[in-house]
């Protein structure tokens, strides 16, 4: 009988084609382990109730996340994601509880919320691709205006939303928790786009613009679309951190752009453009919120959170990327 032998080699190869085909598996692999690390500490942190607290209080990065990635496939990066994230949760607030806060004024003003980040992202596409400033600069810029605007609209945070808004985002449908149904809709919407040839085009203009726009790929409207995209996932991401605290507050988002672009890391994309996937960035968002509940479960003294939290963000994110690059070396 033939005796197959797989070389050290082979096996390598076959890992490498793995990955290539699924680049988030490194960051899939810190979510199971930040799972059981999580079990250590706390056996109900794995409860099903658990599960469904902790995706329901990230799923609003996650989105984020999934926003980030769209611009930063064509190489491009939106410093003012979390700043659309605040603008819009402020201004889906406030007209909710000026048009009486019933289903229609919901529906409305989630409604203008989407066109609101649209604008946002298609100022950002405009500034960034047609007028050729720096992404890393011109949306650094607009961040302060759209958080400039979301001060005008809420000076101050703490505006109730509407009872029927949160109750519904944290509560149940036909016996299934809200937010399994947005992760439903979310999975599909995400499928449809990866089978468009926008998404392939982001990744074709963040691999070489240059050799892109000598194949006759149009790279400006492409990149402005990565931006449209970003700003609708960014008020998508709105709606779920207003269903998650029921308030408005116009600087909810600061800290969320950056944590935003290290969930895009962690996930295995290419900040430099031409790789990535959404679901790694999903991914990567969940390990950050991981991360947290561990500090969290450990009993860390709240003066050494931050310092736990961040420290732990760097290891797994050194970690995560130096494994995708040796399987893919």
């Amino acid at each position: 009988m033939a005796e197959i032998t797989i070389t050290p080699r082979a096996r390598t190869g076959g890992i490498r084609k793995l990955l290539e085909r699924y680049p988030f598996l490194p960051a899939l692999l810190i979510v199971v382990g930040l799972l059981l690390l999580n079990g250590v500490f706390s056996q109900n942190s794995l409860s099903y109730r658990s599960l469904t607290g902790l995706l329901s209080t990230y799923m609003a990065l996650i989105l984020l996340a999934i926003a980030q990635t769209y611009v930063v496939y064509a190489g491009d990066i939106d410093l003012s994601a979390g700043s659309i994230l605040s603008l819009v949760n402020v201004a889906i607030v406030v007209l909710m509880e000026r048009w009486g806060g019933g289903a229609g004024a919901v529906l409305l003003a989630l409604a203008l919320g989407l066109l609101l980040g649209l604008a946002c992202g298609l100022l950002n596409g405009i500034v960034v691709a047609a007028l050729r400033l720096q992404a890393i600069v011109a949306t650094f810029a607009t961040s302060i205006f759209f958080t400039g605007f979301a001060l005008y609209i809420l000076p101050v945070a703490g505006t109730p939303a509407p009872a029927l808004f949160w109750r519904t985002y944290g509560g149940r449908l036909l016996g299934v928790p809200f937010v399994f149904y947005i992760l439903a809709v979310l999975a599909a919407v995400l499928l449809v786009l990866s089978r468009t040839r926008l998404v392939t085009q982001l990744l074709a203009v963040g691999d070489d613009q240059q050799a892109a726009y000598q194949t006759g790929l149009p790279v400006v409207p492409i990149r402005i679309r990565g931006y449209l995209l970003c700003g609708l996932f960014s008020a998508l991401a709105a709606f779920c951190i207003t269903g998650d605290t029921a308030s408005g507050d116009p600087l909810v988002g600061g800290k969320m752009t950056l944590y935003s672009v290290a969930a895009v890391v962690l996930g295995g994309s290419a900040l430099s453009g031409g790789w990535g996937t959404v679901v790694g960035s999903a991914l990567g968002a969940l390990t950050i919120g991981l991360i947290n509940s561990v500090v969290f479960f450990m009993g860390t003294p709240s003066e050494w959170q931050n310092f736990v939290q961040g420290f732990a963000i760097l290891v797994v994110l050194m970690a995560g990327v130096l494994a995708g690059r040796r399987a893919r070396a």
